[in-house]
């Protein structure tokens, strides 16, 4: 069937490279690379989608939805059966909000997706996590901060976008290095991805099939160190490794585990270190998270439940709920200008099973 043609003009930028925006109190500059070509047709787009749909509330909603995100589908079974998932989509939103609950859901670019298509594209295989069943993180006196944000310090790099390929891993990695390197050196450093999705294989990492931050930590150190972006730019798909030790911008002396499942190491070292990466297990509503202080009654708590690395970059409490304040890798306009908030307390979703930064030389 023909291409729906008004639809084709648009492109989702973000599946083919990463995507920078300015944090809080960064001092990272944004120069994002990739600029997502979106057309001023959003009339002719409604025309296009209500003619293959038919006049309704909910497809006038789809067209907007599909103007503001880029969508490009290929011909009108495409659009219905992405039409189909929208809508369902729209209907857990509303089923959820109504019940008041300490977080909310949203439309965003992952509402015509199904949930398969979802996990293939955005998360990881679960991996055992040996490095973390006895951690070597050290406790200290130190009088925690009741809140912590190490955004506003300026050392949190800006949220990057992973595309389509489960890299999550490495953009966990990379930001946790980056704020290392941003304390220890009073300057900012954007690292390559790419390198650990092509490079890494041998440190039971899988490129954009999965891995692990404390896994990639191990690669660095005996690499030799990580090159910046710039010298080997994000793709979003393997590759064959290309490391220049020319271009290296950060060695890694040691990497540093939070014990499985200690939530007081992991506050202790979000609170006084600086930023960690953690993983965790995304479930399906989680994509369509819009605000609040996430919780589940149905994700695990082991090490083999995690799907998903991100990055802990501090904590706090909303309307009594304590919480972690993390960095996602799904771009800027998901979720909290691309963070979250998750509820603190009973190893949430396994957010402290696989939790681990590095020591930068």
């Amino acid at each position: 069937m023909a291409t729906v043609s008004v639809i084709a003009v648009l492109i989702i930028a973000c599946a083919a490279a990463g995507v920078r925006a300015t944090g809080i109190g960064s001092t990272f500059s944004d120069d994002n690379p990739i600029r997502q070509v979106v057309s001023d047709g959003l009339r002719e787009l409604e025309t296009s989608v209500l003619q293959v749909i038919g006049q309704t509330q909910h497809a006038l909603t789809f067209a907007r939805f599909a103007h503001r995100h880029g969508k490009k589908y290929e011909s009108a079974d495409e659009m219905k059966r992405r039409y189909s998932i929208f809508v369902k989509s729209l209907e857990t939103i509303r089923s959820h909000n109504r019940k008041g609950l300490s977080y909310t859901l949203g439309v965003n670019e992952f509402a015509d997706m199904t949930w398969e298509e979802f996990s293939k594209n955005k998360l990881g295989a679960a991996q055992h996590c040996s490095a973390t069943q006895k951690g070597n993180h050290k406790l200290t006196d130190a009088v925690l901060p009741l809140m912590q944000d190490w955004r506003k310090t300026g050392i949190v790099s800006p949220v990057k976008n992973q595309g389509s390929c489960g890299s999550c891993w490495t953009f966990s990695t990379t930001g946790a290095l980056e704020a290392a390197y941003a304390q220890a050196y009073g300057k900012p450093v954007s690292l390559s991805e790419q390198q650990l999705v092509d490079c890494a294989g041998d440190f039971n990492n899988f490129g954009c099939n999965g891995g692990l931050p404390s896994q990639a930590f191990e690669y660095i150190k005996y690499n030799g160190g990580l090159d910046t972006e710039e010298a080997y730019p994000y793709t979003g798909k393997d590759g064959v490794c290309k490391y220049s030790a020319e271009n290296s911008a950060v060695q890694v002396v040691d990497a540093v585990n939070i014990t499985m499942g200690a939530e007081d190491e992991l506050k202790h070292a979000v609170g006084v270190v600086r930023p960690v990466s953690v993983a965790f297990q995304v479930i399906d509503n989680f994509r369509l998270y819009t605000g609040g202080v996430f919780t589940s009654d149905v994700c695990g708590s082991d090490s083999m439940d995690v799907n998903h690395a991100v990055l802990a970059v501090g904590y706090g409490v909303e309307d009594g709920v304590p919480y972690w304040l993390i960095k996602n890798s799904w771009g800027a306009d998901w979720g909290l200008n691309g963070y979250f908030k998750m509820e603190m307390g009973k190893n949430m979703c396994g957010v402290a099973t696989c939790a681990s930064y590095p020591v930068v030389a």
